[in-house]
């Protein structure tokens, strides 16, 4: 037996192997599992066309061994195995994948469907040096009759040896390193912790993964006392429940699935299961919760998908297969045409990604689509959830995404109780009418209230109420639905009337011009115009705005770092019909300044703004009365 040394003899390389190319150490058990795989895989293959391979498909297994005393983990399976010169070739060469070669040579063959061969860059077997100080890996090749033992410490290289070994296959048997002050290697000595990687990374790992597990049971013969029973388990669910036919499948099937998977006490709203072949093939299960998480609205809370690669785990969360506006939804995607980097932790680039990504957000709005049509009650528990997010899909980008989401939309409006969408509303409204008017406030009672929607409504015509802070950053963004443009019924330039009513109303400012402009004089700064005016039904007084920034943008702007400088131009409108104008013409200065600051602070008050001093309204209000 004859010291070897890698033939890339660089230790720098294998350091970087060992150190730097893996986030994560536990990485190292999912990697030799997917070889273990990848070697069964090979025999599975050769069994379908070789008939001196004995093994069936339900014979082929992954076994774990641990024994805590001596710090050892073992992983062997009955695969193809490797000779003397395989082992060399594909041990002893840093990065030299048998697996791929393996595929490539085989792409052709009429049963290239059965090859589900995990490694490409053959690097994942020196993860293993991560957690261990020894690796020692007895294989047997199918059709050999000499097993043989390949041994490293790391760096200083390796020893091949022929040894006896019962059936083919490879058995790697790792030497756990010690603890450290940094590091707890011992943990994976722990039958439990490495029991929950199997089902973290490899729980679709097509052949059964077992070990032996020890749990604490009553003892039969002395009651109170407990013994300590041991039985083989297998680890993994093998078949994922979402390579199975639908019709296999029951919906609690789904939601137990979605329930244990992503720790929700609830069942999800929606469930969406998809394959897609084309430019990219993948298989999705998605889901849409009943409720928002607990952090959802919070820094913390990280969207994304979980990823796998022919069944096995590369992402927990790849926020990249979702846009911010879907970022609820939970699931995952399982494609074997990913392209990986050499740790096998994340892509190598994404273009791929791209494609599944673009397909994924399609299927998403298709199905939700689908929930508003056929299930408006559904579709409507869930807007009231996640409903604000697909608003902010609208706006943010630019609105790049605007006409895709804008009939997922619902809001309040004078119409009644419950929700409308756009295609609703512009399908009630009479020929005549030429806008789509919108109020904003807290609620749709607040709104109700508004002096503008009295008169609005006389006229017929249906109001949106926009109760959320977005809803107009997002309506100016969408600009018109359907070729009707979005009214502000709180904007002075609000054009509900005839011909004739806006010549009558102008000729009264005109006439007024004297009385208004000492009323703006009072008001200073706080006001850009005072007038008369036909749009308040019978409301007294109420403020609209000028200009781009209305009311609630300079609410919701106000609250932003470095945007104390952003108001709304507000206009102070009077009741033209109502008894106060006429009492206004009437006051001297002294009882005009007075009435002008109550109006004004009653106008701001029904607007839901603050007033500076509400004392001095109160003494002013009580000395009137």
């Amino acid at each position: 037996m004859r010291k070897k040394q890698f033939k890339a003899e660089s230790k720098k390389l294998l350091d970087l192997m060992i150190n730097s190319i893996y986030t994560h150490k536990e990485i190292f058990l999912r990697e030799l599992i997917s070889n273990a795989s990848d070697a069964i895989d090979k025999l599975y293959f050769k069994s379908l066309t070789d008939d001196s391979v004995e093994l069936s498909r339900n014979d082929f297994k992954i076994n774990l061994e641990i024994d805590r005393e001596n710090r050892i983990v073992k992983i062997s399976d009955n695969g193809i195995g490797m000779t003397a010169e395989e082992l060399e070739k594909n041990l002893g060469t840093i990065a030299k994948s048998d697996s791929l070669n393996f595929k490539n040579e085989n792409e052709d063959s009429e049963h290239a469907d059965d090859i589900s061969v995990i490694g490409q860059f053959g690097v994942g077997f020196y993860s293993a040096f991560m957690v261990c100080d020894r690796i020692e890996v007895v294989s047997k090749a199918f059709g050999e009759d000499k097993a043989n033992r390949w041994v490293s410490t790391g760096v200083d290289g390796y020893t091949v040896e022929e040894c006896d070994k019962d059936g083919v296959g490879t058995e790697i048997t790792l030497y756990i390193k010690e603890d450290t002050e940094t590091e707890d290697y011992s943990q994976y000595l722990d039958e439990n912790k490495v029991a929950q990687l199997v089902k973290k990374y490899s729980d679709y790992i097509r052949y059964p993964i077992e070990m032996e597990m020890s749990h604490s049971v009553p003892d039969p013969d002395n009651e109170g006392e407990y013994i300590n029973e041991v039985n083989v388990e297998t680890l993994n669910s093998m078949v994922p429940i979402w390579r199975k036919s639908k019709s296999e499948i029951k919906p609690e099937d789904y939601n137990e699935f979605y329930k244990s998977k992503f720790f929700d006490f609830t069942d999800p709203r929606l469930v969406i299961h998809s394959k897609t072949e084309g430019q990219a093939t993948f298989d999705a299960l998605m889901f849409i919760p009943e409720n928002a998480p607990y952090d959802f609205y919070t820094k913390e809370y990280e969207k994304g998908l979980q990823l796998y690669s022919n069944g096995v785990l590369i992402m927990d969360k790849c926020p990249d297969l979702l846009p911010d506006y879907f970022s609820f939804v939970k699931g995952l995607v399982d494609s074997a045409d990913l392209s990986l980097n050499i740790s096998r932790e994340m892509l190598q680039h994404d273009h791929q990604l791209k494609i599944i990504a673009k397909a994924i957000d399609k299927k998403i709005k298709n199905e939700l689509k689908k929930m508003l049509s056929n299930d408006r009650e559904k579709y409507e528990a869930f807007f009231k959830t996640f409903g604000l997010q697909l608003k902010y899909g609208v706006y943010a980008n630019y609105g790049m995404e605007k006409d895709a989401l804008k009939d997922l939309l619902l809001f309040e409006s004078s119409n009644g109780d419950g929700y409308t969408t756009l295609k609703e509303y512009v399908g009630r409204m009479a020929e005549s009418q030429e806008s789509i008017y919108y109020a904003c406030g807290e609620s749709g009672d607040k709104i109700a209230m508004l002096p503008q929607l009295e008169a609005v409504k006389e006229k017929g015509y249906e109001v949106l109420y926009f109760t959320d802070e977005v809803d107009e950053f997002a309506i100016s963004i969408l600009m018109e639905y359907d070729g009707k443009h979005f009214v502000n019924i709180s904007k002075d330039d609000l054009d509900i009337s005839t011909d004739a009513e806006k010549e009558a109303i102008k000729n009264k400012n005109e006439e007024s011009k004297e009385l208004l402009d000492k009323m703006k004089e009072y008001l200073g700064d706080e006001v850009s115009a005072v007038k008369l005016s036909n749009k308040l039904g019978s409301h007294p007084v109420s403020l609209s705005t000028e200009g781009y920034v209305t009311l609630e943008m300079a609410k919701v702007l106000s609250q932003m770092p470095g945007s104390e400088g952003v108001k709304a131009q507000l206009v102070l409108e009077i009741n033209s019909q109502h008894p106060i104008a006429e009492k206004l013409e009437k006051a001297g200065d002294e009882e005009l300044k007075k009435y002008t600051m109550l109006l004004y602070s009653s106008a701001r008050l029904i607007a839901g703004l603050d007033i500076d001093n509400p004392s001095e309204f109160a003494d002013t209000l009580a000395d009137m009365m």
